[in-house]
């Protein structure tokens, strides 16, 4: 009889999935990213346990913005110098650091608490084609839809769905 209770490490078993951003809108890339990186498209998913994969991003120079944004959104950092406060437009930032912005973008959009560095490790940005990581990919995206099941919604999420009464 086996001893091991609960998942054991064949469960916890990290994939690496591939995302190719060309055309890609990003605050819908970057929540996708985010879902993989929690580990919440696993039927074993647990807020407090990293039961997360690998995510590879190639073509980060081809990323889109809706909207006004790429003329408005502003990267903004501080220094901790005395009048340090810097900004950063959008357009200065894709044409010096574009794996920055998907970065930032993921960052946002994972919770924050302990584990959140230690997931944004594991998300590896590169400008163009080139992925030194392809040997590990095993799932790529290319209609960029998230690899396998997502959670159900909840019970009374949706108004017309009946729940039976004894």
């Amino acid at each position: 009889m086996s001893q091991a209770v609960g998942n054991t490490a064949l469960a916890y078993a990290r994939v690496w999935h591939d995302v190719d951003a060309s055309n890609r809108v990003l605050g819908k890339l970057a929540q996708r990213i985010a879902i993989v990186l929690m580990g919440k498209h696993k039927p074993i998913y647990d807020p407090g346990v990293d039961c997360g994969d690998y995510v590879t991003v190639t073509n980060a120079k081809k990323v889109v913005v809706t909207g006004r944004k790429a003329d408005q959104k502003m990267y903004i950092h501080h220094t901790m110098w005395p009048g340090g406060l810097k900004e950063i437009p959008y357009k200065t930032m894709m044409d010096r650091k574009p794996d920055e912005i998907i970065r930032k973008a993921v960052s946002g959009m994972l919770p924050k608490n302990k584990l959140r560095d230690k997931r944004l490790s594991r998300l590896r940005i590169f400008y163009d084609e080139k992925n030194p990581f392809e040997g590990n990919v095993l799932k790529r995206w290319e209609d960029g839809q998230t690899p396998g099941p997502l959670p159900p919604p909840r019970l009374g999420f949706y108004k017309h769905q009946i729940t039976r009464t004894r």
